[in-house]
């Protein structure tokens, strides 16, 4: 299959996102969603399957972050469109708070990484118009900014909006695959199509549901966007009423996961316990597991390319071949990673202004600065760590921005910033500030042990210790999300206390006797056994939790349905 976008009749699959990592200074992600779903264009573009993505501009960014004695102050994020993007010839009208606001857009073309393959295009829904009053004109300029009036607007923005300029444009598409419930409006347009075609609601709702895949993400209840009725009425109009939205959507309030899975033929969560646990929160609703994974070029150094260029002839299509990895000379991969180790310590070292031992041990924690994903379980008893790196030396490299209304995600960063002061130079600590991409991509690379501790069972997938797996860094985690599926203890890996509830004192234990009594000790004084769990990392983990594979299985699973 092609990818071409100069063929418009070509039956795409419409991929819709909230948010969407696409290229270095452009603001239209804020995390794990949006990087996943970048990454889910780019494997198409590498794969050369005929998909097309749909995303917001978010002219202004979610936020750039600076620290300031220790606490997290947010800059502006704006970024110029024309400098990365094409503007597109169409704009569509939509009906928001009644009153026509028109939407535009522009087009950014998602290249291979790895191979001169078809473009993958993007469309960058705009309502910054002349046609548009002012307060409709930033609808699309702030990632998850404003309240829950700015965000319903922006959601019928991107579903109804997103629906109607791919049809201004000519595109045909089969599918239209919802990347969590912001997407859940554009139901609504294709509802409303098909019942101005046929009066019959319930062929409608069917015709509709052939037509959408939905992937949820979020493991808990309150994580969903829900809105009052009222505010939906005030927002989205006679549609409410006309398409009787609480026989779909919940009869108290919008719930845009329950509208998504009302009118989806495909649902699936993004891990295998994450589909089991979202199976028991929606009942009577069949939720498949597929697995998330990483853009393996993206996310491989620059030195770990060139290695598995060498040794892994076609990896970058076949991720899968990774499997021969241990076929490389135990010498070349450990070089490998003291060059990734080493463009890691540079940016530390720009960060923190310090100095790091680039022999030393060094533990990786990046993400979402939130409480559920406990960053301070680590630092939970200072005088233990103290006496595990008296007897192997650590540093640790941290980064991640807390949401700017989530206080006490801004605390953990405050007192991560405090531990790190009271730890010295006896634990060097460095802060990453403004994490992105381009940073993700050092730390993973460049650590020697990624840490991940969320609280069970909140992690629906998570990515980064895939990303560190490509890469030769194993991961001490949780057991929940992929590494339910990823952890093979001593080879890939190491488990942080059991799979039950969470529990931070025997977590906190269990992580530091892990640390304290395998992994240090093997680090150190068994360099033979420590190269296996690196070569395991890759040919276990890389070779399987890859985007290839996950697009892979959405083609043949969920877009065939």
């Amino acid at each position: 299959m092609s990818a071409s976008d100069t063929d418009p009749m070509l039956p795409r699959v419409a991929y819709f996102s909230m948010e969407m990592a696409l290229e270095p200074g452009m603001g239209t992600y804020s995390g794990g969603l949006g990087v996943l779903a970048g990454d889910v264009m780019r494997s198409a573009a590498d794969l050369a399957l005929p998909m097309v993505g749909v995303t917001l501009l978010s002219r202004q960014g979610y936020f750039r972050q600076r620290i300031e004695g220790g606490r997290q102050v947010e800059d502006d994020a704006t970024w110029d469109p024309s400098r990365h993007a094409t503007r597109l010839p169409a704009k569509v009208p939509v009906s928001i708070r009644g009153r026509e606001v028109w939407v535009g857009g522009w087009q950014y073309r998602v290249r291979s990484g790895c191979a001169s393959s078809p473009e993958v295009p993007v469309l960058l829904l705009d309502t910054d118009l002349p046609e548009n009053q002012p307060e409709d004109r930033r609808l699309t300029a702030f990632l998850y900014g404003g309240d829950e009036a700015y965000r319903l607007c922006q959601e019928i923005v991107l579903g109804i909006g997103g629906v109607r300029l791919l049809a201004a444009l000519g595109l045909q598409v089969r599918k239209y695959h919802l990347n969590e419930g912001h997407a859940a409006l554009l139901t609504l347009e294709l509802l409303r199509e098909r019942l101005a075609a046929n009066p019959s609601r319930e062929q409608a709702i069917a015709a509709v549901q052939a037509q959408c895949v939905f992937t949820t993400h979020t493991p808990v209840p309150a994580g969903h966007d829900q809105f009052d009725y009222p505010l939906a009425r005030t927002c989205i109009g006679p549609l409410v009423r006309e398409l009787d939205l609480p026989t779909l959507a919940g009869q108290e309030r919008l719930n845009l996961t329950h509208l998504a899975l009302a009118l989806s033929g495909w649902v699936n969560g993004v891990a295998q316990r994450h589909a089991e646990v979202s199976r028991a929160m929606f009942p009577g609703y069949t939720v498949h597991a597929i697995t998330n994974g990483v853009h393996p070029w993206t996310w491989a150094s620059d030195a770990h390319r060139r290695l598995f260029d060498q040794h892994v002839p076609h990896w970058c299509h076949e991720p899968e071949e990774l499997l021969h990895a241990d076929r490389i000379p135990g010498g070349e991969l450990l070089a490998a990673h003291r060059a990734a180790k080493h463009a890691l310590i540079g940016l530390l070292q720009r960060a923190g202004g310090q100095a790091l031992d680039p022999q030393r041990f060094t533990i990786g924690f990046a993400r979402r600065m939130t409480d559920y994903k406990r960053p301070s379980l680590l630092f939970s008893d200072i005088a233990r760590l103290r006496r595990i790196a008296q007897r192997h030396p650590i540093q640790i490299a941290l980064a991640g921005k807390a949401h700017p209304r989530d206080e006490l995600g801004k605390r953990h960063i405050a007192r991560l910033h405090e531990w790190a002061r009271e730890l010295g130079d006896g634990i060097p600590v460095v802060f990453v500030p403004d994490y992105d991409v381009d940073s993700a991509r050092l730390l993973v690379s460049g650590v020697d042990l990624w840490l991940n501790t969320p609280q069970r069972p909140l992690e629906a997938s998570g990515t980064s210790g895939m990303k560190a797996a490509l890469n030769g860094v194993p991961s001490l985690s949780i057991l929940d999300g992929w590494w339910l599926e990823g952890c093979e203890e001593g080879l890939t890996g190491w488990a942080i206390g059991a799979d039950g509830p969470h529990d931070d004192a025997l977590d906190a234990a269990s992580l530091y006797d892990k640390l304290e009594r395998v992994v240090l000790p093997l680090y150190y004084e068994d360099p033979t056994g420590w190269l296996k769990v690196l070569q395991g990392a890759i040919t276990k983990n890389g070779a399987f939790f890859n985007s290839h594979r996950m697009v892979r299985r959405y083609m043949l699973d969920a877009y065939s349905h």
